[in-house]
């Protein structure tokens, strides 16, 4: 057994997503989001260094030696696999390891919205999972890919950098390659996609412009392309991967970006009020009018296409956000927290605050603590007769002034 294997175990049992192992500090796990350091006592360099080059094949000693860091994949025969990224810092050698299971969570298991899992249906077009780093992508189209394994009879190429999530074959065959030990490059696998008679391809990250062309290409040539990208907004997507080519191609990339892109789900992880994260949705289907929304340079009209877009299956990440909280899964707090849209999350919470007070679930001055945008819901419960119960509010702990309330 590896040393490293220990706190991997550890990382398991507790239900944790990282390992983080670093000169001078003890190891530390990620835990509903959270850090949380072992209790055990710091490692030397030459520990960690000890504990990266036990579980590195040769190729990889050699690119880490060369370049300082590398990428690679550790596997626990009967426990799970760990995507793992060694470096060097200022203190000296670290590795940090992210857990991915070897049982592929379903979309049932994630709750994904039907709009989310009716999408791998689609014959063609590309389809792009976006959020910031440790959102839960790549789990969200591993669990795509496995509904669609269950329902298609297709050939699926993944190129990943490193491959994370391995598929059995059941109705469909897979194809899975490393960049570096499988393949040199994205651009290069994807090339070879062309000529393997893939029906859907997964390139782990549209992270330059080559890719990013030859995924559209993929597209267009009849495949479905699934990958992810690091925004925040679907909308801000669109804009991300146009900028990515020079002015003199933008408006050629515009017009076949149109006609392949077919979705766009952003999603971000919340802590619930128990154990465990749960996953917010923003969804973009790209119909006939956000096509030409985007020919048209008029991206800046997608956040309110998304607002009113709901019979097409679409929804802005408030409204998610505020799903969880009605559910019961997530705080207020939580909500508010991976909100972009603040202004407009302001008006969302303040309706539910007062609907939980006009149902009698909640006091009026509970509402106004409660609220991030004050002086907006005062005026919703005085103008709802409640007036005589803000009066006698605490302003010194608010921080409001006496007029407001009065």
């Amino acid at each position: 057994m590896a040393q490293v294997d220990k706190f991997l175990h550890f990382l398991v049992k507790r239900g944790g997503s990282d390992l983080h192992i670093r000169t001078n500090q003890p190891p530390v796990i990620r835990l509903d989001g959270r850090l949380q350091k072992m209790k055990l006592p710091p490692l030397t360099a030459e520990q960690v260094k000890s504990l990266m080059y036990e579980i590195m094949t040769e190729r990889d000693r050699r690119e880490y030696e060369a370049m300082r860091d590398t990428d690679f994949t550790y596997e626990i025969p009967g426990v799970a696999r760990f995507r793992t990224n060694a470096f060097t810092d200022m203190e000296g050698p670290a590795i940090v390891q992210r857990l991915i299971p070897f049982d592929i969570m379903t979309v049932e298991d994630l709750g994904l919205p039907q709009e989310i899992v009716d999408l791998v249906e689609l014959p063609k077009g590309i389809i792009l999972c976006t959020g910031p780093t440790g959102c839960g992508k790549s789990t969200t189209l591993a669990a795509l890919l496995d509904h669609a394994n269950r329902i298609r009879s297709d050939h699926v190429v993944t190129i990943e950098d490193p491959v994370e999530f391995v598929h059995k074959n059941i109705n469909c065959i897979f194809s899975h390659r490393q960049v570096g030990a499988h393949v040199e490059s994205f651009t290069r696998g994807l090339r070879a996609a062309f000529r393997e008679d893939p029906d859907i391809i997964l390139v782990g990250e549209m992270r330059d412009l080559e890719t990013t062309a030859l995924a559209i290409r993929a597209a267009e040539t009849g495949h479905l392309v699934l990958s992810t990208v690091h925004t925040t907004t679907a909308s801000s997507t669109v804009d991300r991967i146009i900028d990515q080519f020079p002015p003199d191609r933008q408006e050629q990339i515009r017009v076949m970006l149109s006609s392949t892109l077919k979705a766009v789900i952003a999603q971000t992880l919340c802590r619930r009020k128990v154990k465990g994260r749960i996953a917010a949705f923003e969804i973009l289907v790209v119909h006939s009018a956000v096509a030409n929304l985007i020919r048209e340079k008029k991206t800046f009209q997608l956040p309110s296409v998304i607002q009113t877009g709901k019979k097409y299956g679409m929804r802005a990440m408030n409204e998610s956000l505020m799903e969880l909280v009605i559910g019961g899964f997530i705080s207020l707090d939580e909500a508010y927290s991976h909100s972009v849209a603040k202004q407009e999350m302001n008006q969302r919470v303040n309706s539910y605050l007062m609907q939980e007070v006009q149902s009698g679930r909640l006091q009026p001055v509970e509402a106004v603590r409660q609220s991030y945008f004050r002086p907006d819901m005062i005026k919703r419960i005085r103008e709802g007769g409640l007036s005589k119960s803000i009066k006698d509010l605490d302003l010194s702990k608010l921080d409001l002034t006496e007029e407001v309330v009065m």
